[in-house]
């Protein structure tokens, strides 16, 4: 009976502390972190997180030590474009690594015509991100040079990689997944690889815009010995743009058939939960490294489509049995989350 009233007692503390928990600033938060961001992505350095989204005439820089209060992150503009080149406009889905004892923003430019969209570099070789002086590396490339989005870059056993959305030719129609070496952080070495293409219905929905088949937004992910890239697939201005995934099985990376895909999405819309086309996703773990979370942009409202209504969230997400990430259903805006473990203010 006495220990029967002492796990009563300690029941009784923990709902008490979650709640108390909910109720405190900083300890508990509701998605989305900001109205409006597209293709968010953060990195973990030194006590922040350093986090950016797609604006389109520059590249924004945010850092927290406590991603849930984005809202009152620091901000800064660290490049903006100079104007009448081939990467001055519609510049997408940033992304910022520390690499080597410097820091790197990676992103997609154009002129104005989509269908110069490439990869651009830029490098900044002091401590601090906020601080010393953004420099263009240039373009990133492989010999053929076809167009190019949503650049990831990651180090596996030593050796430095790049995942893209591209096209196989010259002409848009369909996005495919593609990965290459990388010389140094600002170099490409030898052809691309293509390892993913839109092959299942759910990757090929389009209605409400032009027929085009989407792969994009690639994510490495290990968890263990195990790796994983996440994409986004289906058109962004549809209701069915979701996660895929796909796992190496086997050792070589630019091998096609050392990818394995899988045949149904990872994430999905929930209209029950009122989250629709959540996707462009990246990955970070808790200030304390003991969980895994996802970051990802997604609507409020069916039709709301491609432009400024997606919206940054994130939730933690779990491992199932076979190794696989489990991503879970998004969470709605309603549902009361807890922050990061290990986050300070």
């Amino acid at each position: 009976m006495r220990m029967k009233k002492i796990l009563v007692l300690i029941s009784c503390y923990f709902a008490c502390f979650q709640w108390a928990c909910a109720q405190a600033p900083g300890c508990a938060f509701t998605n989305p972190l900001v109205p409006t961001g597209a293709d968010p992505y953060s990195t973990y350095h030194n006590g922040y997180y350093y986090y950016t989204h797609t604006v389109g005439a520059r590249i924004i820089l945010k850092r927290t030590k406590n991603l849930a209060d984005l809202k009152n992150a620091e901000t800064k503009t660290i490049w903006t474009p100079p104007p009448h080149t081939m990467h001055s406009k519609e510049l997408w889905a940033p992304e910022i690594n520390y690499l080597d004892g410097k820091w790197y923003a990676y992103y997609a430019a154009d002129n104005g015509d989509n269908n110069h969209h490439r990869m651009y570099v830029l490098e900044n070789t002091s401590e601090d991100p906020f601080q010393g002086e953004w420099q263009f590396k240039g373009k990133l490339a492989t010999p053929s040079d076809k167009w190019a989005i949503d650049g990831d870059v990651f180090r596996y056993k030593g050796q430095l990689y790049m995942i893209w959305s591209g096209w196989e030719g010259d002409e848009n129609g369909r996005q495919d997944i593609y990965i290459a070496k990388m010389k140094n952080p600002y170099t490409m070495e030898g052809e691309r690889v293509r390892i993913s293409k839109p092959t299942y219905k759910w990757e090929k929905q389009w209605k409400g815009g032009p027929q085009v088949y989407v792969n994009e937004g690639p994510q490495f992910l290990q968890h263990g010995d195990d790796v994983f890239i996440v994409y986004s697939a289906s058109g962004c201005w549809t209701d069915h743009y979701s996660l895929g995934l796909l796992r190496l099985q086997g050792d070589d990376l630019l091998d096609a058939a050392h990818w394995k895909k899988y045949p149904d999405p990872i994430f999905a819309t929930s209209k029950e939960h009122g989250v629709y086309s959540p996707g462009h996703n990246s990955f970070f773990k808790s200030p304390d490294g003991t969980e895994d979370w996802i970051l990802y942009h997604a609507n409020s409202h069916p039709g709301d489509g491609c432009g400024g209504k997606r919206s940054p969230r994130m939730q933690r997400i779990s491992w199932n049995a076979d190794g696989t990430p489990h991503l879970g259903t998004p969470a709605s805006t309603q549902e009361q989350l807890q922050v990061p473990s290990g986050t300070t203010k």
